[in-house]
């Protein structure tokens, strides 16, 4: 739970689950929740793989999922693996053989698909394979893959054939005492998606991996899955998240994150606060806060920084933020510092000084977290 005694209405109670590893990584029973996200470059090209996922490593992923079609995909998963700093997912549909060697070349997860792995004994024998290799599992269920006989009984996708599909597959690994297990139930449709989950988190306790699948582009697939993972997660439910955007796999992560943050979820990077700008600006605001999170990406301190255009709003939303700048009069604004008034400075000179501002502040809080531990 995010306990806010001053602020109640800021409370978000999260269900509880279950925890499970995925590699050193913890995910449900209360663990922060993780940020996931999924390479795009053939898996057997090893360098441009590993690059993307160093890549998405360094914008905050804590987990990536590397697709395993073939068995060349597999013998590079292994290379791929070495060389990440984060734990690997393995993808796997169709051929339950790439689990089992996944399992083998060294994957923290294995994801397969209940709608097309196979039968129960070939499901058996992954889970074989991940129990001796210590490996965790999800199981994906996908309202565009759903098994044939539930589209028979329920006539279309919807919610109740996404759950009992999944708890279908849970009780085939609970059956073989398997339980290092997370599964999601994803849909394109936030309606469909939402309602699954909403009605899976009272059904199991097992960790939930969210996301609202084939969501679209960097613009439409961030609002869709603002709308359906941020739904959920205010009502306490999610342990883990994948943002699926038909953009680069660090721009999943961004979002992510941006998701986890406006709920006080997660904090990492700085955020920005800033208006929309409008005729009364001191300076012109989108091309400031655009160049501003360019050359504030390398910072992972959480902090906030406020950028308003003018005296209206900027003094007030100063006050909540570490730093800030509002716009004033004869090409000058105002720096804040902690919420106060500090000094002047010239619009024309206000990025470099405002990146120096946050890096110094980034560096007193580093400081401070890092004495509070001794």
């Amino acid at each position: 739970m995010t306990h806010n005694p001053i602020r109640p209405w800021r409370n978000i109670e999260r269900r509880q689950s279950r925890q499970i590893m995925v590699g050193p990584v913890p995910v449900g029973g209360g663990a922060p929740i993780t940020v996931q996200t999924m390479t795009n470059t053939p898996t057997t090209d090893v360098a441009a793989t590993v690059r993307q996922v160093q890549a998405a490593a360094e914008a905050g992923a804590d987990i990536v999922r590397v697709s395993v079609p073939d068995e060349p995909s597999s013998k590079a998963l292994r290379e791929i693996v070495r060389e990440s700093p984060v734990p690997i997912v393995a993808d796997i549909h169709f051929h339950y053989k790439r689990g089992i060697e996944a399992a083998e070349a060294g994957a923290a997860c294995l994801r397969i698909n209940p709608g097309n792995i196979g039968d129960a004994r070939r499901v058996r024998e992954v889970i074989a394979a991940a129990r001796d290799h210590g490996c965790s599992m999800r199981i994906g269920v996908n309202a565009g893959s759903l098994e044939k006989h539930l589209l028979d009984k329920y006539g279309e996708p919807c919610p109740d054939a996404m759950v009992e599909s999944g708890l279908d597959h849970i009780r085939i690994l609970q059956d073989n005492d398997f339980h290092e297990f997370k599964i999601s139930v994803k849909a394109s449709d936030v309606f469909m998606a939402t309602a699954a989950y909403m009605q899976l988190a009272d059904a199991t306790d097992a960790p939930l991996h969210l996301g609202i699948t084939e969501a679209g582009g960097l613009h439409s697939g961030t609002i869709k899955s603002a709308i359906g993972l941020g739904n959920l997660l205010w009502a306490g439910v999610g342990d883990t998240v994948r943002v699926s955007l038909s953009a680069d796999p660090v721009e999943e992560v961004r979002v992510g994150y941006e998701i986890l943050k406006s709920l006080g979820l997660r904090h990492r990077g700085v955020n920005i606060i800033s208006c929309p700008s409008c005729a009364r600006q001191g300076f012109d605001v989108i091309a400031t806060v655009a160049e501003l999170e360019d050359r504030l990406a390398h910072i992972k301190t959480p902090m906030s920084l406020s950028i308003i255009g003018c005296v209206v709003n900027g003094p007030g939303e100063a006050l909540m933020t570490d730093v800030g700048f509002t716009g004033g009069g004869a090409g000058h604004g105002m720096v804040y510092l902690a919420g106060k008034a500090s000094h002047k400075m010239s619009n024309l000179a206000m990025i470099d000084h405002i990146v120096e501002e946050v890096e110094k502040r980034a560096a007193e809080i580093e400081a401070g977290a890092a004495q509070a531990a001794e």
